[in-house]
């Protein structure tokens, strides 16, 4: 059916979100015989990525509210994909340092916060793509659908990454510059599959009659005035909606660990070459994968048996969140498949989890609203990838071993779901008016 189709093409958009950002932790080593870069200038680096990928969540919710799913998903994903490119254009070239950083660095560190800037529109279009097209009951399986591209993006980035680098070098360009490329190059043909095929339900011209019927609940008749924007503070004055931000403030904390630092954990840990690393590195990101459509599918089956949203979203969440402290046994492991097989678990984990809290947002305000509210809440989670990413750079390069790091990581999502529980005590539609200050 046509709403499934349009639910992988958005996929397809996060599945290249996901590959670009992995370009720099599988590249850097190769990155490093250009550029010098320490444990503490990484995470500057996921840093500056995270810092406006944070900023540009909220405020690509605010624009895709403004300019509509389709175009504003348009302008998103050129700005990400020519940023992605623009790090084959980072090196010293004979200039000074800037700001204490070697101009090589600087460079890296600016299309990293191009690159943030762009991707931070991408998972508030998906939401507001999933609420156009889809009733309450189908949100968390057809969310699990596009959150699976996190993991097709990630299980394909080490082993592609890999073959680039070790495979390339035409024109005289170093490998590590044709993964940025290349990669760009993909954002750049999906804008042209996005443009041609998608359209909101009520002018998408393929949409059968029977298809119409089960839609009727997400489909606005068409209307000469312009729907009153509902202002920010509207927004934050509910303690939900301050729960909410706040658990993903912690959980992605650990996910962005997760993303950034596994390659580097791999190839210190177990001193890997980069190509064995590749083989088996996709491994926990193809689990992650299945956790976003369990999580999503197991809501979804609990709503079809009567059970509330308020339950059915919660006991979901915490069957995720239950997964996630063990990798605290991570230090104590000697061999390389066991430590896989726990961060696999907490792969499938935390993006089951990722899939129900994205679908929060749908659950609480009206669609108008839902891209600031997605926007709110990734800006939380990129606020909590830089914290936690700063004390993680800072202890390595102090002489730490990943083992505090791993204990902290493996408690965030246990703190979040009781952050949730009792933060948002019914999962429910808030009173949300036009007006910040007198809500209905």
């Amino acid at each position: 059916m046509l709403r499934w189709r349009i639910a992988l093409l958005v996929s397809t958009a996060i599945a290249i979100s996901y590959l670009d950002r992995q370009t720099l932790p599988w590249a850097l080593s190769a990155i490093q015989a250009d550029i010098p870069v320490s444990n503490q200038v990484k995470a500057f680096l996921d840093s500056a990525f995270l810092l406006t990928y944070g900023l540009m969540y909220l405020g690509g919710g605010r624009l895709l509210d403004k300019l509509g799913t389709r175009r504003g998903f348009t302008c998103i994903m050129v700005f990400w994909s020519l940023a992605c490119a623009s790090h084959a254009f980072a090196g010293n070239h004979g200039l000074s340092s800037v700001f204490g950083l070697t101009f090589g660095v600087f460079m890296l560190a600016t299309s990293r916060l191009l690159l943030g800037i762009g991707e931070g529109g991408g998972f508030p279009a998906a939401t507001r793509a999933v609420t156009e097209w889809f009733p309450v009951h189908e949100r968390s399986i057809a969310m699990g659908i596009i959150n699976a591209g996190t993991a097709v993006g990630a299980v394909v980035a080490p082993p592609l990454i890999v073959y680039v680098l070790t495979n390339t070098g035409w024109l005289g360009l170093a490998p590590w510059r044709w993964v940025f490329l290349l990669t760009g190059g993909f954002g750049l043909l999906w804008t042209v599959w996005w443009w041609l095929d998608y359209q909101p339900p009520e002018k998408h011209p393929g949409l059968g009659a029977a298809e119409r019927a089960q839609l009727h609940s997400v489909i606005e008749a068409p209307t000469a005035t312009v729907p009153p924007v509902i202002p920010l503070a509207a927004i934050l004055r509910f303690r939900e909606t301050w729960a909410v931000i706040l658990a993903k403030f912690l959980s992605d904390g650990a996910w962005y660990f997760y993303l950034f630092w596994l390659p580097k954990f791999l190839l210190e840990a177990f001193n890997l070459d980069l190509k064995t690393a590749g083989r088996i590195g996709w491994i926990p990101y193809a689990a992650s994968g299945v956790g976003c459509l369990c999580g999503g599918t197991l809501s979804s089956w609990l709503l079809r048996r009567g059970a509330p949203v308020n339950r059915a979203r919660k006991l979901a969440l915490g069957a995720s969140a239950a997964l996630m402290p063990w990798v605290m046994l991570v230090p104590q492991l000697h061999s390389v498949g066991w430590v896989i097989f726990i961060f696999s678990l907490a792969f499938f984990g935390q993006q089951s989890w990722s899939t129900l809290v994205m679908i929060l947002p749908t659950d609480m305000i009206p669609k108008r609203a839902v891209g600031t509210l997605a926007g709110l809440v990734g800006l939380g989670g990129a606020m909590g990838g830089v914290v936690f990413g700063q004390l993680v750079g800072w202890l390595r390069d102090h002489g730490y071993s990943f083992t505090p790091v791993l204990m902290i990581a493996g408690s965030l999502h246990l703190l979040a779901f009781a952050v949730i529980c009792l933060g948002i005590p019914r999962i429910q539609s808030l009173p949300l008016s036009t007006s910040p200050h007198n809500p209905v």
